[in-house]
């Protein structure tokens, strides 16, 4: 009798309320709160691209500029592209809609995000739209207007580090007296 009394005891303990939590449940998953970076009036107002943004993104026009310009040479087998063509994809590369891009907030730090930036953490809120797509347009067409098409044409069948050189790191160039941001990562790719 005192084991039956003993069995129901420790049964109605486990079954009632205070032992919720304790058998079975799994463990609540810890939560992450990421708060979205905090714009200055300048950042979210002006129709210019804030100084402090200005290198991440010449590196992202420059990367826009060499892959439409490499495509426009694969159509045509490589070979080097009449003027005409290549002002053409100038134009296009600096008209496009740039929605891709936005700022985050990394170490208390702003940088730009996108195709041709490096990765950041994974763990981000990217604030896209809004002034960016027009500041990045903006950039890409005075860089045009400033270096000439003829000049940027040059500095691509010469590489894109030789791109990047002539956009971003001359000496009037917004990463000026930076060291060079890396490129993307290449793909890996598998030797035989």
């Amino acid at each position: 009798m005192r084991a039956a009394l003993a069995a129901w005891l420790v049964l109605s303990l486990l079954g009632g309320t205070g032992a919720q939590g304790m058998c079975g449940d799994p463990p609540a998953a810890p939560s992450h709160s990421i708060p979205a970076p905090q714009l200055s009036p300048e950042e979210r107002l002006s129709p210019h691209m804030p100084q402090s943004l200005r290198c991440d993104a010449c590196h992202a026009i420059a990367f826009q500029i060499e892959e439409q310009l490499s495509k426009a040479e694969g159509k045509v087998g490589k070979k080097a592209l009449k003027e005409s063509d290549y002002i053409e994809v100038l134009e296009r590369s600096c008209s496009q809609d740039w929605e891709s891009y936005g700022v985050l907030e990394l170490d208390g730090e702003k940088r730009l995000s996108g195709p041709g930036l490096p990765s950041q953490h994974p763990l981000s809120v990217l604030v896209s739209g809004g002034p960016w797509p027009g500041r990045l347009s903006k950039l890409c067409h005075g860089y045009v207007g400033e270096q000439g098409e003829a000049q940027i044409y040059g500095a691509h069948r010469r590489g894109a580090a030789a791109l990047r050189q002539l956009l971003c790191h001359g000496d009037k160039g917004p990463c000026a007296g930076r060291k060079e941001r890396p490129g993307p990562p290449k793909a890996l790719q598998n030797e035989l």
